[in-house]
C-alpha cells in the first residue's frame, strides 16, 4: 500500500512547469507501431504506462531508446519481425490502441478480457469490436483472451458512435489509416487529446479532416515519415495546480500552452469565486480570501458543474472542483454524466467533516464551508480522486494520510515534487 502523509494549511505559491498529458502520450505511442520511419517523442513523462509500453516495444523488437531526464522517447519499429509475438500490458487501458498497429505489422493481437484501468464503473469493449470488424478483423473469444485477426485488406467505412466515446475514437482513426480509401466517423470524441493525437499522425503523413470536431474523415494508406515530436502542456494539471491554489487560498502559475482550452474550466472556477488570468503562456489562480459559491441569477436553482464529453467540463476534472465544493461557502451539485463509479467516493470526505449527499450514481451535492479536520481516508483506484483528497488535505491544518494513493504517479510523475516546491509538506510512505 503506497500512502501520502500531507501536512496541510500552508498558503500555497509560486511557478509551475506542467508535464504533458498522459491521455495523449498513450495514444500515440500506441500509433507509433504504424510506422516503420524513426519517430522522436519529447515531453514524454516518466509515468508507469509509459514504462509498461516501454517493456512492451522492446520485448516485441522494437529500437526504443528512454531518456528520462531528458523526457525523450526515441522509436524505430523497422526492427520488428513479422513472426513477432507479445503478450499486451494488461494493468493499463491503453492496451487496447495497440491493436490496430498490431493487426497492421501482425495480423493478429490477443487481449485478455479484464482490461484495467480505473475504477470508475463499466467499461465496455464493444464499441472497440465494432470498429476493428469495420475494418475487417475477425474478433473471438478463446478462453481468458480477446483474439483480433486481419482478414485480408481493410476497407474504408463509415460509423455513427452510439457515445463519443474517447478510445473508440482513437481507435478508429489508427484503423482508417490501415485502410485504403476515406472512412469517416460521426459522434466523434473531440477531447483536446484526440485533438492532439490528429495533430501527431498529420506530422507523421496522415491526411484527417475534421479533427476537434464530432465528424472526423480519414484517408487510409499515408506515407509515413520521420517525425519529431513534443507533446503539449496537460490542461488537467495546468487546472489541478489552479485549483491547488484556490482550494489553500494562495497563488500559483502555471505554464499553459493552450488558453484556448480553458474558457468553460475558467466559468466553472467563477462559480466558486475564484478567477484565473492567462497571460503571457502562462495561468494564474489568486486566490480569494475565501470561496464562496455564487449565487445562480434564477435563485431557486442549484449551482451545477456537469461533466461530460468535451466541450462539457472533463469528467476527469470533476473530482478537482468536488474538493473546491466542500471548501467553498454554499451548495453545489456535481453530475458526472460519464461514468456510474465516479461518486461513489465521497464518503471518505465525510472523514474530513465535509457534508455531501449523493443523489444517485451521478449526481452529488456538496454542503460546504463547514470547518474540516485531518484524517485518513482511502483513495479508490482514480487518479484525480486521489489528488483530490490531496487538495483538501492540503487545505487543512495538520496531518492526514491519504491511502492507496499511487494512482497519482500513472499520470503526474512531478506531482509530489511540484506540490512541495508549492509549500506543501508531503511525503511519500511506501
Amino acid at each position: 500500500m503506497t500512502a501520502l502523509r500531507v501536512r496541510g494549511g500552508q498558503r500555497l505559491s509560486g511557478r509551475i512547469e506542467p508535464s504533458a498529458n498522459k491521455n495523449a502520450v498513450l495514444p500515440v505511442l500506441c500509433a507509433t507501431l504504424l510506422s516503420d520511419a524513426p519517430i522522436m517523442l519529447r515531453n514524454v513523462p516518466e509515468i508507469t504506462d509509459v514504462t509498461r509500453i516501454h517493456a512492451f516495444f522492446s520485448e516485441l523488437g522494437s529500437k526504443v531508446e528512454w531518456d528520462k531526464a531528458a523526457k525523450t522517447f526515441a522509436i524505430d519499429h523497422s526492427t520488428i519481425s513479422s513472426s513477432a509475438r507479445a503478450s499486451l500490458p494488461q494493468a493499463m487501458r491503453a492496451s487496447i490502441m495497440m491493436i490496430p498497429g498490431l493487426l497492421a505489422r501482425l495480423g493478429e493481437a490477443r487481449l485478455e478480457h479484464e482490461v484495467k484501468g480505473c475504477t470508475l464503473g463499466a467499461r465496455e469493449i464493444d464499441p472497440h469490436v465494432e470498429v476493428f470488424r469495420n475494418f475487417g478483423a475477425e474478433v473471438t473469444s478463446e478462453g481468458r483472451h480477446i483474439v483480433f485477426r486481419q482478414r485480408g485488406a481493410g476497407e474504408p467505412t463509415r460509423m455513427w458512435l452510439e457515445y463519443a466515446s474517447v478510445t473508440t475514437t482513437e481507435n478508429f482513426i489508427i484503423s482508417a489509416l490501415n485502410a485504403k480509401g476515406t472512412s469517416q466517423i460521426v459522434n466523434a470524441a473531440c477531447e483536446p487529446h484526440v485533438q492532439e493525437l490528429c495533430a501527431f499522425l498529420e506530422k507523421m503523413g496522415a491526411r484527417i479532416k475534421g479533427k476537434g470536431t464530432s465528424m472526423v474523415s480519414i484517408e487510409g494508406e499515408p506515407s509515413f515519415t520521420s517525425v519529431d515530436y513534443t507533446f503539449a502542456d496537460d490542461y488537467h494539471e495546468v487546472a489541478t495546480f489552479l485549483a491547488l491554489a484556490a482550494v489553500t487560498g494562495g497563488d500559483i502559475a502555471v505554464r499553459n500552452g493552450c488558453p484556448e482550452h480553458f474558457m468553460l474550466i475558467d466559468r466553472t472556477f467563477e462559480k466558486f469565486g475564484a478567477h484565473v488570468e492567462h497571460k503571457d503562456g502562462w495561468s494564474r489562480m489568486e486566490a480569494p480570501a475565501r470561496l464562496s459559491v455564487q449565487d445562480n441569477f434564477t435563485s431557486h436553482l442549484t449551482v451545477k458543474v456537469e461533466a461530460a464529453p468535451w466541450p462539457y467540463i472533463p469528467a476527469d476534472l470533476l473530482p478537482i472542483f468536488i474538493a473546491l465544493g466542500v471548501k467553498a461557502e454554499g451548495q453545489v451539485m456535481f453530475w458526472n454524466k460519464v461514468y456510474e463509479g465516479g461518486l461513489t467516493w465521497h464518503t471518505e470526505l465525510s472523514l474530513f467533516g465535509a457534508h455531501t449527499l449523493l443523489c444517485d450514481p451521478h449526481r452529488l451535492i456538496t454542503f460546504g464551508g463547514d470547518k474540516l479536520v485531518p484524517a485518513t481516508v482511502t483513495s479508490p483506484y482514480i487518479i484525480r480522486v486521489a489528488i483530490a483528497m490531496l487538495m483538501v488535505a492540503a487545505s487543512i491544518d495538520g496531518e492526514s494520510t491519504i491511502l492507496d494513493a499511487d494512482p497519482i504517479r500513472r499520470a503526474h510523475p512531478d506531482f509530489v515534487k511540484n506540490i512541495d516546491s508549492l509549500g506543501v509538506d508531503v511525503e511519500w510512505e511506501d
